[in-house]
Formats: structure tokens, C-alpha cells, sequence
């Protein structure tokens, strides 16, 4: 099922290199995602949401707009949401980095998020790092924003499979018991609608295209609208 993040794995290009490596040359832009639906009055005060992860989110190899917070913003506000998604993706980003600029990026924000999206422990994993590092960092993240009062939504990650079964016994773990700890939403590995579909793949076999993004905005959007509270789902109606 992981054959992509394996021949990832052995190269070691990916996330890690993101931030120090000019991107790759931009996905082709699809008309089919969810900013070719059609415009409908959103409804209620405007939710801001906090994305606070890796490349994943930041859009690496992807044209403005194309990015994941982008795209799931296009697809809240479809469904009536006055979703205004912050995209704090780092490429290249830890936990550890993550966790360290955590403190920055939350006073740095205009308004308090209703909800933070959270996706990191890719570049822990393909770097190999020790999982109880990880472990140890993404629970102070959840901590942070639980201090504060603000629900998360997790995007779990599953290790390479080349790094062995007693790696995995001790990375894959990490998302869900971290969830039931700390009551937070999870979507048990982001990357699941585009493994094995190379057509949803840049060439580096790690980070999605325009239309993997895609894909992803749909399989996990009724997920993210779950985990927003109350009072800014209140006014949504699915498509």
C-alpha cells in the first residue's frame, strides 16, 4: 500500500529537502476541484482556521491556490462554511521545528482559530528520527492548543514500510493514541486516497498533484466539519 513513500524513502528527497531545494516545476491545475463549484452564499461570521503542518500543507511543486488549506477553504465555503483557512505550512518542517515555532505562530494570528489542522511527523519518519521524539513533540503541539481551547484535527501518518516492523510498531501508533489523549479529531493517514495512484503523485512520489489534492479535499472534508465546533458547522448543509 506504501510503495510510493518506499521508493521516497530511499532517496530521502522529499519533505526534508523542501525548504532548501527550489520546488519542482508546478502541478497542472485542474478545473475539477472544488474551486470549479459553483459559488454560494456562505452563511454566519467568518471561522478562522488555523493549517499548521508540513509541505503537505504548504503547497510544495503546486501552483498559488492549489495547496491543501486552499482547496479545503474552496470546499467549506461550498458547503455554506465562512471558512478563512491560515496556511502555516513549512517545508521541511519536524515536530521538533513544528513545536518550536509553535508559540510564534499562534500570536501571530489575527483572530483565535476555531480549529487547528494539523499534519507533521512525515519528515520525522522518512528521516528516520527516534518515534518517541516525535511522539514527545506532536504532544506538546496538541497541548499547546488544547491550553488554549482550540480543537484539532490530526492528519496521521503511516510509516515507509522499509523501515522496518518494529519502526511501524512504534510510529503508526503515535496518531491515534495522541487523538484519544488529548480528544482531538483524526483522519488515520492523509496521504491514503493518493498511495499507489501515480497520476495523483509529483515525480518525487510524495507529495500529491493538483488533482491528488483533490482527492484528498473530498475523502477528508466531511471530517474537517465534523471537528469544527458547533457554531461554525451550525450554518452548513453538505452538498
Amino acid at each position: 500500500m506504501l510503495r510510493a513513500l518506499t521508493c521516497a524513502m530511499m532517496a530521502l528527497p522529499l519533505l526534508a529537502a523542501g525548504c532548501d531545494q527550489p520546488a519542482p516545476p508546478a502541478a497542472q491545475a485542474t478545473a475539477a476541484g472544488p474551486d470549479a463549484l459553483p459559488e454560494i452564499p456562505v452563511m454566519g461570521p467568518q471561522q478562522p482556521i488555523l493549517a499548521f503542518g508540513d509541505s503537505l500543507l504548504a503547497g510544495y511543486g503546486l501552483n498559488d491556490g492549489e495547496s491543501y488549506p486552499a482547496r479545503l477553504e474552496q470546499a467549506l465555503r461550498a458547503r455554506g462554511v465562512n471558512a478563512k483557512i491560515a496556511n502555516a505550512g513549512v517545508s521541511g518542517d519536524t515536530t521538533s521545528a513544528a513545536l518550536a515555532r509553535l508559540d510564534f505562530t499562534l500570536k501571530s494570528q489575527p483572530e483565535k482559530p476555531v480549529l487547528a489542522i494539523v499534519s507533521l511527523g512525515g519528515n520525522d519518519m522518512l528521516r528516520a528520527l527516534r518515534p518517541a521524539q516525535a511522539r514527545a513533540n506532536l504532544d506538546a503541539i496538541l497541548a499547546r492548543f488544547e491550553a488554549d481551547g482550540i480543537p484539532v484535527l490530526i492528519l496521521g501518518m503511516m510509516a515507509a514500510p522499509n523501515l522496518g516492523k518494529d519502526f511501524a510498531a512504534q510510529f503508526n501508533p503515535i496518531y491515534p493514541q495522541l487523538a484519544r489523549k488529548h480528544g482531538d479529531a483524526l483522519v488515520p493517514f492523509f496521504l491514503q486516497p493518493v498511495i499507489d495512484k501515480p497520476d495523483l503523485m509529483q515525480d518525487d512520489h510524495v507529495h500529491p498533484t493538483a488533482l491528488g489534492i483533490d482527492a484528498i479535499v473530498t475523502a477528508t472534508v466531511d471530517d474537517v466539519m465534523e471537528a469544527l465546533p458547533d457554531r461554525a458547522a451550525v450554518s452548513a448543509s453538505p452538498r
